[in-house]
């Protein structure tokens, strides 16, 4: 497959995750799904147990994370359903989660994330959702290099969001030290920074057997909206026409494309891509919320974003 043809397959908006994984055998494979015990994060773990894998299930909270184990084992058969905490927005926590995995890493989902919420700052000054959307989620990747390396063929999924084409990376404010704090352009910053780890990510590890990819899950009502009000929603959907056409999908569906990126074998030696409703999204229409912007695949813009998250966590 060339570097220019996108990647198409057989699934849509409607496929499921169980859909998309049908026929597929993880037996042996090991897996961690970040936010692994709400929203879609459940389902796609669901989907990856379901189809033999041994998933780890990294979650804040842990009380949630055994229930939510207890109840894949239980739809699922498989026992091999684990839970370790795990807290993006604390770089100790994060750094306590590497340090303890043992062995390779086959599939990385990075899925938990934090949307529009009210201005926050973690106690480094970092701006919450750029620390728990990106820098959290960088920390992991790159902590977890050696294990994914180990695995020979190993693939990380970068959940993003259509909110990506709300901002490009602000390189000169990142944390909205200078400018007026806007929660939305916060959120699609963050965002821009999950699909440019997929391409720098690529471009270093490739040799490693190590891809990463991003994607954009659709529209799922799910506690990730807990900061968004139904006020937030009508000035969104005011703001775009097209959003009012927007089909929500079941968390099982949302769940789909996350599933598809971490184990189609259409997608064997394909990183630094993004995708949305199963297949390979394409260049972004100014005025539509579908497509990929420019900026969130521009090369120079990933390896300056990698190089500021190594700055900034050195700090």
């Amino acid at each position: 497959m060339t570097a220019t043809t996108p990647v198409t397959t057989p699934f849509t908006a409607r496929s499921t995750a169980a859909e998309v994984l049908d026929g597929i055998d993880l037996t042996g494979r090991r897996v961690i799904v970040t936010g692994g015990a709400s929203g879609i994060g459940v389902e796609t773990a669901r989907a990856l147990a379901g189809a033999g894998a041994e998933v780890t299930l990294a979650v804040r909270n842990l009380e949630a994370g055994t229930r939510t184990a207890e109840d894949i084992t239980a739809t699922t058969g498989n026992k091999q359903v684990l839970v370790a905490p795990l807290d993006l927005s604390d770089q100790a926590s994060v750094a306590a989660f590497t340090a303890a995995w043992d062995g390779p890493l086959h599939i990385l989902v990075n899925n938990a994330g934090v949307m529009a919420s009210p201005m926050t700052r973690t106690p480094e000054g970092w701006e919450l959702q750029f620390a728990t959307n990106h820098l959290g989620h960088f920390a992991l990747t790159t902590g977890l290099h050696r294990a994914l390396a180990a695995a020979g063929d190993a693939r990380v999924v970068s959940v993003s969001s259509s909110a990506h084409l709300r901002s490009p990376i602000v390189f000169d404010d990142i944390h909205f030290r200078e400018r007026a704090y806007e929660p939305w352009s916060a959120y699609g910053q963050s965002k821009t920074a999950n699909v440019l780890l997929a391409v720098e990510a690529t471009r270093r590890w490739a040799d490693d057997g190590i891809t990463v990819n991003a994607l954009m899950p659709g529209a799922i009502r799910t506690n990730l909206q807990r900061h968004v009000t139904q006020e937030d929603l009508d000035r969104l959907l005011a703001q775009n026409p097209d959003a009012a056409s927007t089909v929500w999908k079941t968390p099982e569906q949302g769940a789909a494309t996350s599933v598809l990126v971490a184990t189609s074998p259409l997608l064997k030696g394909v990183g630094g891509r993004y995708f949305e409703d199963c297949n390979e999204a394409e260049p972004n229409r100014p005025g539509m919320r579908q497509g990929v912007a420019a900026y969130a695949l521009d090369p120079e813009a990933a390896a300056r974003l990698w190089q500021v998250s190594i700055e900034t966590l050195a700090a």
